[in-house]
């Protein structure tokens, strides 16, 4: 029988008016990411090193409102850094119970002070299922790609 559950490719860019080494290090500021991705709150456990660290990113309706409700109102995608190239690229793991695939973002120098940051992802889901959930994904990525360039506006 043949498996209905393939990996779905996710991309999205931006470019962010920073030098890449600013931008990487707001980045990979992994609880900062709370405060520019769409209704998710974000924490990471560390074990010393880049490659091994955790990364939870809740995101739901309640996610950054309410720490009682967030256990009820939201996905978890647990991810796990699993390649550090500082200031060009990291990879993750998503290793959950609901989200199962593999992200990465990379850091392209265009000038000085200007960097493009590629966003791309492959979730292991239903064709189906994600047919109906990649276009609010997208919206989610591309407004929080957007607050995120913007976060360097008053720099």
């Amino acid at each position: 029988m043949k498996s209905n559950v393939h990996r779905q490719p996710l991309a999205h860019s931006v470019v962010i008016n920073a030098p890449r080494i600013k931008v990487w290090n707001s980045l990979t500021d992994w609880p900062s990411q709370s405060s520019w991705m769409a209704m998710t709150s974000v924490e990471s456990r560390s074990h010393g090193e880049p490659i091994g660290t955790e990364i939870f990113a809740l995101t739901g309706l309640f996610a950054r409102r309410n720490l009682w409700l967030k256990k009820y109102l939201g996905i978890l995608d647990h991810m796990v850094v699993t390649q550090w190239n500082p200031p060009q690229s990291c990879e993750v793991e998503h290793v959950g119970k609901i989200i199962k695939g593999m992200g990465r973002f990379s850091l392209v120098e265009t000038t000085a002070n200007s960097t493009r940051f590629d966003w791309y992802e492959e979730i292991l889901a239903p064709k189906l299922l994600m047919l109906i959930l990649r276009p609010g994904i997208m919206l989610g990525v591309r407004f929080s790609l957007w607050r995120f360039t913007r976060s360097f506006r008053n720099e």
